[in-house]
């Protein structure tokens, strides 16, 4: 009786091992190139990125090394003189003024959901989900490292699409820590960046090309990618 109650138990555990292998663990997002957290409604959404901001209001994301580089693309891309830019998503600024200050021909500003906006200098407090008239196809270029942060990405790039002028790029920086595994509700948008052209291809088809360069992000010790979007024909109506 006693070896049949050990035989027993082993092969419960055994079989609950199997279950996760094969159930649990191959339908966690941990397999999954892409990822949508979804909320109750656009309330929710606000407010917990809101809350997220004052929460984290004195870190940085973004790192000068990939600004740096991303300047000195945008500025063989684009030639010299005024390059006007417009970064989603950024907080506290670091991302607008590092490039104001370190790069003379560089005129940018930032946009952020929170409040807290109002607070940092070249900051605007926006929704980067929404049309703005005054931005449409104005800026050379359009940046975010805050791809993640959206609950409806697709119709967010649509939005920064129609913002870049003819012959300008939408630039998207993403990293293997806002793959799907990363995503939940605070940042809904998760993404493999192997995958990301894929994505953009599936949504945005032959009105777009993409370009990448790989770096390496110093203040997370990991690599990233800086996507370069461009629009083949006219921008796709935001969603």
């Amino acid at each position: 009786m006693r070896l049949r109650q050990i035989t027993d138990s082993v092969a419960q555990k055994f079989n609950e091992g199997l279950r996760f292998l094969f159930v649990d663990l191959l339908k966690s997002k941990a397999f999954l190139d892409f990822h949508l957290h979804e909320y109750r409604s656009y309330e929710d959404y606000r407010a917990v990125q809101v809350y997220h901001n004052y929460r984290k209001l004195g870190r940085v994301w973004a790192d000068p090394e990939t600004l740096d580089l991303l300047a000195g693309t945008l500025r063989a891309q684009l030639g010299t003189g005024p390059i006007k830019g417009l970064c989603h998503g950024t907080r506290n600024g670091f991302e607008q003024n590092h490039l104001n200050d370190h790069h003379a021909e560089f005129e940018v500003i930032g946009t952020d959901i929170s409040p807290s906006a109002r607070d940092f200098p070249n900051s605007v407090e926006w929704d980067f989900h929404n049309v703005n008239p005054d931005w449409e196809g104005k800026f050379d270029f359009v940046y975010s490292n805050s791809l993640d942060q959206s609950w409806q990405p697709r119709a967010a790039l649509a939005v920064w699409l129609g913002q870049v002028r003819p012959g300008g790029v939408l630039v998207i920086e993403y990293s293997e820590d806002q793959s799907p595994l990363a995503a939940g509700e605070m940042d809904p948008f998760g993404v493999r960046p192997v995958a990301l052209p894929y994505v953009l291809a599936d949504w945005f088809g032959h009105e777009i090309s993409v370009s990448f360069q790989q770096g390496y992000k110093a203040n997370i010790k990991k690599p990233n990618w800086l996507f370069f979007i461009r629009r083949n024909i006219a921008a796709p109506a935001a969603v």
